[in-house]
């Protein structure tokens, strides 16, 4: 039927409708941006048409709702696909403060500025910009990874506040994914630990479409997929042909009515569909269709070769009938069953109130450790055990794991009431084991935040490496995820350059709207950790030791609570210091060491404990300069990590004791005093300097 004889389509014509529309819209906008990719929209739109409208449990009028299914939109190039159902569903934009408005949160002024500057409507999705996205995707493997930590949320959720006759949680998660997303590790690790869960609350729909960036996906991808996905414990299912919305439905209902694990649906698709010159073609993927082309194609729909953004009449009333209707429905009668949970539950409705709202429950800091002066001391890693066991018995929310290296990085939740570990028959536990899976790790653990879940992740320091995507996203979506790494310097010894971090602290302070945190003892872990708890809109890397280090004695020393401020006057001598030292982590109570003898000398030093720059950076100039006075050139940093960054803070004339090669294998003693972290190195720089000012 002809869009033009403007005749209302009913049943499938109205189907048809629908999905051309979306089609049209993806390739219209990335015809007028010159600039996306195009053919991902035409050939998917049919499934996510299909899950919309029948069986996505979703209110657009309320994006927030607690139990709505999720949507990941992982091969995150075909953007324009999920802004097209975003506006057809006409989904509400929500405010900063979560308030849902009555504007559209894609309106059709932005499709029309697809790709453009200060649009909401970016090439990759971006979840802190436009409403209705669950998370930013776009380097592929990360949404299903995401999608992962969802559907674990959606599992300790409902283990954690479902009571008899009151069925708060149960969501789904939903994620498209193409070619690349189960190339990538990451995908592997997601879909291994996911099946190994038996998470049969997630979904995904594979794009089977033979083609990749470069040309036929069979220059470099010619595995079983299916046979690989059964091997990992998923039920597949297969649909033979993308616009079947009759096979697509059957296999949403077989994920539906699977209770024992997840569901991979192989779809069928064809790139570009449409295109007489580009279907089936790498030419479809990543560039716009070309104005021939596209009137070729809308030809082919039965659609008015030269409208653009038409959305014909009808369509804006299906989707209204349909996930519209179904939405506000499945909401209201969740609502009153809410209604009556709040009543009966009040303190689990309050505390789900807070998740939501990304409030601390009160008294979220009592008992924090202190710790006591302590020559000997302890390693970072330990008192950071005990400061996170004691701030997530006052937040019950807060759950994690590690990447098989919780006894390392002394993260197990050990408190009674803590419910043990997270598997398949025991969901209410707040110990997850990622096992050797660093990357998913990672992505989940942003899955797990976004899902309203204050979640952490922790390995060895040198292993952020496999996380940075992970990290970088979380940054970007500003999501208050918690990253945390040990054994973070060469100080862990015998194990070698292999495992020894040299180079992860600068390019970590590289990343904006990261917030790095290395505290100097454990008194310092525990302000840390107060620091933490209160982030809102940016993650946290807490990079601990492995090795012992002196508790500092706070009656002759400046209190740790100048952790709060990044930066803070740790010791001094009074008046205009001589020389500063400046350090973060282990290094700091070498500086104080080296301050007692340079005080002996008849010098005035002043130490500067750093444990967080970027924190420091957001002080006002007054409270910086009140640090590091500007007229005191004469500086020093020590760091058993690369010195790149330092000049920053130490200037042109300062010295920088820190490592300028990988570590090596042998005891800690002995490294220390071959690249130079001891007490007379640093007091020997501090003179230099002094000499150079």
């Amino acid at each position: 039927m002809a869009v033009s004889e403007q005749v209302l389509a009913t049943g499938q014509q109205l189907d048809t409708l629908s999905i051309n529309t979306i089609r049209t819209l993806a390739i219209d906008a990335v015809q007028q941006a010159n600039s996306g990719h195009p053919g991902a929209p035409m050939g998917l739109a049919p499934v996510t048409y299909c899950l919309w409208q029948e069986f996505l449990r979703y209110d657009p009028a309320d994006p927030t709702w607690l139990n709505r299914d999720r949507f990941v939109l992982s091969n995150g190039h075909a953007s324009m696909l999920l802004y097209a159902m975003l506006y057809l569903a006409e989904v509400r934009r929500v405010d900063k403060q979560g308030k849902v408005l009555k504007e559209l949160a894609v309106p059709m002024e932005e499709i029309k500025r697809f790709r453009q500057l200060g649009s909401v409507t970016p090439g990759h999705p971006e979840s802190h910009i436009t409403s209705g996205i669950e998370t930013t995707t776009g380097p592929l493997g990360q949404g299903v990874g995401n999608s992962l930590g969802m559907a674990i949320a959606s599992r300790w959720l409902a283990a954690n506040f479902n009571r008899p006759g009151f069925e708060i949680f149960d969501f789904n998660v939903y994620a498209m994914c193409s070619d690349g997303d189960l190339m990538e590790g990451i995908g592997g690790e997601a879909a291994s630990l996911a099946g190994h869960l038996k998470l049969s609350n997630l979904c995904w729909m594979y794009d089977h479409n033979h083609i990749t960036l470069d040309g036929p996906a069979n220059w470099s991808f010619s595995e079983d997929v299916a046979t690989r996905f059964i091997g990992y414990g998923w039920n597949v299912t297969r649909v033979a042909d993308a616009n079947d919305l009759e096979m697509l439905a059957r296999a949403f209902r077989v994920f539906r009515d699977t209770k024992d694990r997840p569901t991979l649906i192989i779809v069928d698709s064809h790139i570009g569909y449409g295109s007489p010159h580009k279907q089936d073609t790498n030419a479809a993927h990543g560039e716009p269709l070309g104005e021939e082309e596209v009137r070729l194609v809308k030809k082919f729909y039965g659609w008015p070769e030269d409208a653009k953004f038409l959305v014909p009449d009808g369509v804006r009333e299906n989707f209204r009938d349909g996930i519209g209707k179904r939405g506000r429905e499945l909401h209201a009668k969740w609502s009153d069953l809410f209604a009556g949970y709040t009543q009966k539950y009040p303190d689990l409705a309050e505390r789900l109130s807070q998740m939501q709202h990304h409030e601390l429950p009160a008294g979220w800091d009592k008992n924090l450790p202190t710790f006591p002066a302590d020559a000997k001391g302890v390693a970072t890693r330990e008192s950071s055990g005990k400061v996170l066991n004691v701030v997530a018995q006052n937040v019950p929310w807060l759950i994690g794991g590690s990447a098989d290296l919780a006894t390392s990085n002394k993260t197990t939740l050990k408190f009674e009431g803590a419910g043990g570990d997270f598997e398949a028959a025991t969901p209410a536990g707040r110990n997850l084991h990622f096992g050797v899976r660093e990357h998913v790790m990672g992505a989940s653990v942003n899955g797990l935040n976004v899902s309203g879940i204050r979640a952490f992740g922790a390995t060895f320091f040198n292993f952020s490496d496999y996380m940075r995507a992970s990290i970088r996203l979380a940054a970007l979506m500003e999501c208050p995820s918690i990253f945390i790494f040990t054994h973070d310097s060469i100080g862990l010894g015998e194990d070698g350059p292999t495992h020894q971090p040299i180079e992860q602290l600068a390019s970590l302070r590289a990343m904006p709207n990261l917030i790095v945190l290395r505290p100097g003892d454990a008194n310092e872990v525990t302000e840390a950790w107060k620091i933490i708890m209160q982030l809102q809109s940016s993650p946290v890397a807490l990079v601990l030791t492995r090795q012992n280090l002196p508790t500092l004695d706070r009656t002759k020393y400046a209190p740790a609570s100048g952790v709060a401020k990044g930066a803070y006057v740790l010791a001094d001598s009074g008046g205009k210091p001589d020389v500063i030292l400046m350090a973060t982590g282990s290094e700091v109570s070498l500086c104080v060491e080296a301050y007692e003898k340079l005080k002996a000398e008849g010098i005035k030093p002043r130490v500067v404990s750093m444990p967080s720059w970027e924190i420091f950076e957001q002080q006002d100039a007054a409270y910086k300069d009140s640090v590091l006075p500007a007229d005191v050139t004469a500086r020093v940093s020590v760091e058993m990590a690369a010195t790149f960054g330092w000049a920053r803070y130490t200037g042109l004339k300062g010295r920088n004791v820190g490592m300028h090669r990988f570590g090596a294998s042998a005891p800690l003693k002995d490294l220390l005093k071959y690249f130079g972290f001891t007490v007379d190195t640093v007091v020997k720089e501090a003179h230099a300097a002094m000499s150079q000012s």
